[in-house]
């Protein structure tokens, strides 16, 4: 059980709590693979995966993962090992994701679209020697030339094909079976049908829910490149008893949760497979996002619950076709800032409630969310979550708590947050401050304790030395009724040091030109916000889970601009 400080008077956030949610209910916390376990024996027969159609029960699911545990310790891994997942969503990915766990394994999720250069790094700073992989040519054959190279020991090879209904495994073999890699029948690759049928017992072992790492989950951190946030299974636990006590009005055992963010993020990991195995919910899963799959999937498989990136719910809401949503009745939008158009307007399209919340991959990742059945506020992410604290910091000095209304960087204790990164300790003595995660986020908290972001501390671009927050730009040009999707950086200039420049996409039906959408903008921003160059494209670069992504609009204008100065400049922050 998690303990805190008793004083209230930093925490306006109880009194606005809805009711039958206590901020300081007992937060439990156990190894990760009782949550299946446990499901397993109140709901056995039930439906636990849906994947195109193919679906496994609770009982199937844990009896297999038990099996597959025992095959890796069959394989010579041992307590502590680190698993690579390269897998999209399919049946493979909770099976290997509880197995590992149950042989105490620790899981590295790896993102199958990563090239094989950042692959390698992720393995080589992990220490994983044995990665699970989808036989698709595209990811299989990166995974083979590490190898031939010696970076890898052995794969577990997963037949995509055989995770699907008989007659789409057919179809898929007839007429794809280009997309499928050629791979060896030798010691180095092990199949996982024939892990799952591993007959040897398993061996127990114990897990210390405090201190065991069960997800080595890899992120830019508050700063610099990537690195492993050890997440315990305490950490994960707790994070999913924090969602159910949020959650509370959500159904047991009959509610559908629609998987169609990558488990190896870790908002989904987390919010979708953790949370729907906890409340015996099942899980109808995507292999990838595709909108027309999407609405159909929705139409067909009825779910009742599907987080998500605001990306996809801006998407699902200028769905021109026909599309049946109406069995949708909650959504959770995290991974970026929600523009509050784009919650309009999906709302006003599937009349189900669609709340923000906020986290980030050091916090397993949930710390705050607008209460599903209290009050929402506008442009907020909400309230902090049950046993989780937070402290508004100075930006200029962290040890400084900022005045009520005054924004400051966002810092969060409570049971959910990282033991730290692996095998870097100055990042995470410089992640923390005083027993607080820095976050490097920008926010503010008004009277009733709702918080809201106001940017990146990265992200700020100084105009004239005024800090300018994106955010706030991009809120004001998605107000516009012709703008899609729009994202906004700072580049340099001689004069002003830096200037904002937005990027947009138009909606299919409709038009505007620069010097329209700046006029419009002089209502909405200070003269410093307005954006003084404004790109239109036909599409913006995103994340694999779907977040809009301005590096590569920096490294873009970056190479614009050594290109124009023979040499190389600094765009953005």
């Amino acid at each position: 059980m998690a303990d805190f400080e008793t004083d209230d008077t930093r925490r306006p956030w109880e009194a606005s709590y809805p009711a039958g949610v206590d901020w300081r209910a007992p937060i439990e916390v156990a190894p990760l693979p009782s949550l299946l376990e446990r499901t397993a024996a109140a709901r056995g027969a039930k439906p636990a995966f849906d994947f195109l159609g193919h679906t496994t029960t609770w009982a199937e699911a844990n009896a297999a993962a038990t099996r597959i545990a025992a095959g890796l310790q069959a394989m010579g891994l041992k307590q502590g090992d680190r698993l690579g997942l390269l897998l999209p969503n399919c049946p493979a990915y909770p099976l290997l994701f509880f197995g590992a766990l149950k042989a105490g394994l620790t899981v590295v999720n790896c993102n199958p679209l990563y090239t094989e250069r950042e692959i390698e790094a992720q393995v080589r700073d992990a220490g994983v020697t044995v990665i699970a992989a989808v036989d698709v040519a595209t990811i299989y054959t990166k995974v083979a030339s590490l190898l031939a190279r010696g970076v890898l020991q052995r794969v577990i090879v997963c037949p995509f094909a055989q995770m699907m209904p008989a007659g789409k495994r057919m179809l898929f073999r007839l007429f794809r079976r280009k997309e499928l890699a050629l791979v060896p029948h030798d010691m180095r690759h092990v199949r996982l049908p024939e892990l799952a049928a591993c007959t040897d017992p398993l061996q127990k072992v114990d897990i210390d829910p405090q201190r065991d790492v069960a997800v080595l989950q890899y992120t830019g951190g508050t700063s610099g490149s990537p690195k492993g946030a050890m997440l315990t299974h305490g950490n994960l636990f707790a994070n999913t008893m924090q969602l159910r006590l949020w959650f509370k009005d959500t159904k047991p055992g009959q509610e559908r949760v629609l998987a169609v963010l990558p488990f190896f993020h870790v908002f989904a990991m987390t919010t979708v497979l953790l949370a729907a195995v906890d409340g015996g919910q099942e899980i109808v899963m995507l292999p990838r996002f595709e909108l027309t799959s999407v609405i159909r999937t929705i139409a067909r498989r009825r779910p009742t619950m599907m987080p998500g990136v605001p990306t996809l719910f801006a998407a699902i809401a200028g769905y021109r076709g026909k599309a049946d949503l109406s069995s949708i009745r909650f959504c959770i939008s995290g991974g970026a800032p929600l523009p509050q158009q784009v919650k309009r307007n999906f709302e006003a399209r599937t009349g189900c409630t669609l709340v923000e919340g906020y986290g980030l991959t050091e916090a397993s990742p949930c710390i705050a969310c607008n209460p599903p059945g209290g009050r929402n506020k506008s442009g907020s992410i909400g309230l902090p979550f049950p046993g989780t604290d937070i402290s508004l910091r100075g930006l200029d000095d962290p040890l400084r708590r900022v005045a009520q209304g005054e924004s400051g960087e966002l810092c969060v204790r409570g049971p959910q947050v990282m033991r730290g990164y692996w095998n870097r300790p100055e990042e995470t003595r410089g992640a923390f401050v005083g027993g607080w995660l820095r976050t490097g986020d920008v926010a503010v908290m008004d009277e009733d304790g709702y918080l809201a972001i106001v940017d990146r501390i990265k992200d700020l671009i100084l105009v004239n030395g005024f800090n300018v927050y994106p955010r706030a730009v991009e809120e004001a040009i998605y107000r516009h009724p012709a703008v899609a999707e729009c994202t906004v950086i700072g580049v340099p200039d001689p004069y002003h040091g830096e200037v904002v420049k937005a990027f947009v996409v138009c909606r299919p039906d409709k038009t505007v030109d620069g010097k329209e959408l700046a006029l419009f903008l002089r209502d909405h921003l200070a003269p410093i916000e307005v954006p003084k160059r404004i790109e239109f494209r036909d599409s913006l670069p995103k994340t694999l889970v779907g977040k809009l992504s301005k590096k590569e609009l920096v490294a873009e204008e970056r190479a614009k601009m050594a290109e124009n100065q023979g040499g190389e400049a600094a765009v953005g922050r």
